[in-house]
Order: structure tokens, then C-alpha cells, then sequence
């Protein structure tokens, strides 16, 4: 077995349970232990993993400072996007005042929102647009537009949001962590997405399975101070976060 084959498959070892021994490497990919030991090494030093006494495990996070554009994430997880999305639409009502955030995972929702007699704000051009096709009533509040994100920034839509009470806001995030919290890149669109996060009786941040154990460069809240929308079953997270599974 090639060394690359090798290390794709200790990896994703880890991926799945979080630590593993010397021992059960040589077991499972049936090689030796000095083999094993090599591996874990070299991983180490290429920052896939932390070396332990004895074997190995994952990183409490890695580090994501790169702000994807619109469509690059938009490929990313597609299906499980849809499915979170399409739970998180459910749970709309007809008397919901919500805030939308801008975000590939809440841009889906707009495709299994049955419900329109709710009020919308949103900081998204696309949002705003696809809602007010479907006849509902939104608003979309002013200042900046982020080319990358089309995402509304800025001073005026932080001082528009401080006047807003939603009952449920939906968020995206670019990373989860158990220490930095939610996070994204960029920080107007943190200041934002905090202000608004604040104004909400209830906060969904809706994240697929790959948003977990990153962090970008800017955290604009807690995990307590909203419910997880996710795809997939995230133990390490369940003391510590509200955690709901489409």
C-alpha cells in the first residue's frame, strides 16, 4: 500500500472516531507498528493530525481565512444544504417576523418555503429578490454590497437591524468551534451577522458536516446563542451546543 493510500486512510479513521491508538492502525490498515508510528509523524508534521502518546488525534480546528465566493460554495455539500435548508423552512410560520441571513445553506430555503405570509428582512440581493417572487413581504436592508458574498454590510445595516425584533433568524456560518464559536472571514459581515443574531427571540445557524472543527478569522457569536441546523451527527459538540438533525 502506497504511503499516500495510507495516510487518506488514517485520516478518515480519525475523521470518524475523533482518536485513534497505534494498535488499532496496525489492525485495521494491517501494517506495523513502526509503520504506523512513521505515519503519525509525518502527518503530524504536515499538520493533519496531533501526535499522542500512543497514537493520535484530530486538531481541535483548522484554520479557513479564505472567503469563498458565492458559487464556489454553492458546490460544496450541495444535497446536504438542501436538507438542512429544507428543515429550517419548516419551521416557519405565519406570523414569524424573520431575519434571513445571505448564505448559500439559507438561500436553499427559499426553495421549500411554503410559507409566505410571514415577514422577511434579509441582507441578501438574491434573497430579497426570490422572496418578493414568491409575494412575500421583505425587506431588504441598505448599506454595502460585498461583491463575494452579496452580502449587505456596513454601519447603516447594523444601525437598521438595532431596531428589529425577530422571532426567528436563520444564519450561515463559514466554521464551527468548540473554542471560537461561530465565525466567518470577514469582519463587516461579522458585525452584522452579530447584531442581528441579537435581535432574534430564536437563532438557527444552519452549517453542513464540513463546517465543524473551523475556524475563520472572525467570530460573531457564541454557540449558545443559537440552535445548530446540521446534516450529521456531531457528538464531540452535543454538551456544549444545542444541535438539531435534518
Amino acid at each position: 500500500m502506497l504511503s499516500e493510500q495510507r495516510h487518506k486512510m488514517i485520516l478518515d479513521i480519525l475523521k470518524e472516531k475523533r482518536s485513534v491508538t497505534v494498535t488499532e492502525l496496525t489492525n485495521l490498515l494491517n501494517i506495523s507498528e513502526s509503520t504506523a508510528r512513521r505515519d503519525i509523524v509525518m502527518l503530524d508534521k504536515a499538520g493533519r493530525l496531533v501526535k499522542v502518546f500512543g497514537g493520535a488525534v484530530l486538531p481541535d480546528h483548522t484554520y479557513q481565512m479564505a472567503e469563498p465566493t458565492v458559487m464556489q460554495k454553492s458546490e460544496v455539500n450541495r444535497e446536504e444544504k438542501k436538507r438542512i435548508a429544507k428543515y429550517a423552512a419548516s419551521l416557519i410560520q405565519p406570523e414569524d417576523f424573520i431575519y434571513l441571513d445571505a448564505g448559500t445553506t439559507t438561500g436553499y430555503m427559499l426553495d421549500f418555503m411554503e410559507e409566505t405570509k410571514a415577514t422577511f428582512v434579509t441582507n441578501a440581493v438574491a434573497h430579497a429578490q426570490k422572496l418578493a417572487a414568491k409575494g412575500a413581504h421583505v425587506v431588504l436592508i441598505g448599506g454595502t454590497l460585498k461583491n463575494s458574498t452579496e452580502a449587505v454590510v456596513g454601519t447603516m445595516a447594523v444601525l437598521t437591524l438595532k431596531d428589529y425584533h425577530f422571532t426567528k433568524g436563520f444564519f450561515g456560518t463559514n466554521g464551527v468551534s468548540r473554542t471560537a464559536g461561530f465565525t466567518t472571514p470577514d469582519a463587516n459581515e461579522a458585525l452584522v451577522k452579530r447584531t442581528a443574531v441579537e435581535q432574534c427571540m430564536k437563532a438557527y445557524v444552519l452549517c453542513d458536516n464540513s463546517k465543524f472543527n473551523v475556524v475563520s478569522a472572525v467570530t460573531f457569536s457564541s454557540l449558545a446563542s443559537g440552535t445548530i441546523l446540521t446534516d450529521k451527527k456531531q457528538e464531540e459538540f452535543e454538551e456544549i451546543a444545542t444541535i438539531v438533525y435534518a
